[in-house]
């Protein structure tokens, strides 16, 4: 499986949320076969709507599964407590991370409960979020729940 092709999709989606204003933070969730079932970036700016990460977009957008055990997410940005927390509920057994570097998020919890997780350390990633966070510290604050 090429990670980087999977973590293209999300970053397609966090460059969406950059041209909306939002937070740049895309996911995708694949099939097995790393087919994409759904995508979504964050929207909490533009629906004003606390829930609206984007790993939860994509997971909305991919629909209902019997089970997700054989699923691979996308994430540009670590997975928060509050995403990390739906991977484990729904047991989405991969992760693809963009970069860990500017947020941890739940990347060792998920690890601790048997998630593989692939970091991919990426310099697109971390830029992308980086230039965000330096116009709008505010807004990236309020996201992690600072």
């Amino acid at each position: 499986m090429d990670h980087t092709k999977l973590l293209e999709a999300a970053l397609v989606e966090a460059r969406a949320g950059s041209r909306e204003g939002g937070i740049p933070i895309g996911s995708a969730l694949f099939d097995a076969s790393g087919s994409v079932l759904g995508t979504g970036h964050n929207q909490r700016v533009q629906r004003n709507d606390a829930s609206a990460h984007a790993e939860v977009e994509a997971f909305r957008n991919a629909g209902r599964r019997r089970s997700y055990h054989d699923t691979i997410i996308a994430t540009t940005l670590a997975p928060c407590w509050f995403c990390s927390g739906m991977i484990r509920q729904f047991g989405i057994g991969t992760v693809v991370v963009g970069e860990s570097r500017t947020f941890s998020g739940g990347i060792d919890w998920l690890r601790e409960c048997g998630v593989q997780v692939i970091d991919c350390a990426s310099g697109e990633c971390e830029e992308l979020l980086q230039s965000f966070i330096a116009e709008h510290p505010d807004v990236w604050g309020e996201d992690i729940g600072a």
